[in-house]
């Protein structure tokens, strides 16, 4: 079942993107990987920021979370994590058509460029790679990352990006 998160939630958010976010150690650039990989003060900025979760439940219990973050003109989707244990079960392809369900304006998604299996399952779900140029200025625009990550990261985007952008 998805449902949209509450504050008593925030633990289990936080523990789906530390449990998750360990695919990332040894993959992305060691100076951008940490442990936790989002502290809880990180998780109360991005929800004060306005990330909206979503969570995917399980026995009563969440076992994956994606974030939405209205940017004005385009969505973002934020944080997009599966407990490690249930990882190849459809459950991030349901939220995020949950999530794309829940939009009439152009959809970003920004991930780790190194993270292929992540860039993989945007593309599989009808999100295409913006390019370079393109990159910089929409993390620049819609996110507040620093230079290392944008240097690192790639952006993807929805069939809605693609038509619209000239009128954005």
């Amino acid at each position: 079942m998805i449902r949209l998160c509450d504050s008593r939630d925030d633990q289990a958010i936080f523990d789906i993107i530390n449990d998750a976010s360990q695919a990332y150690r040894g993959v992305i650039p060691e100076d951008r990987y940490h442990e936790p990989y989002m502290s809880e003060d990180e998780l109360a900025q991005e929800i004060e920021d306005g990330v909206v979760f979503w969570g995917y439940e399980e026995d009563g219990r969440l076992v994956g979370v994606m974030g939405n973050q209205n940017k004005g003109d385009v969505a973002l989707i934020r944080h997009a994590y599966v407990k490690s244990s249930h990882r190849q079960g459809g459950i991030g392809t349901k939220l995020l058509h949950h999530l794309m369900s829940l939009e009439d304006r152009p959809v970003l998604i920004g991930t780790w460029a190194a993270a292929v299996w992540a860039i993989s399952f945007y593309e599989k779900n009808g999100f295409r790679r913006v390019s370079s140029a393109e990159k910089e200025t929409l993390l620049r625009q819609y996110w507040n990352v620093p230079d290392r990550q944008i240097e690192t990261s790639v952006v993807l985007c929805d069939g809605r990006w693609a038509e619209n952008k000239n009128g954005l």
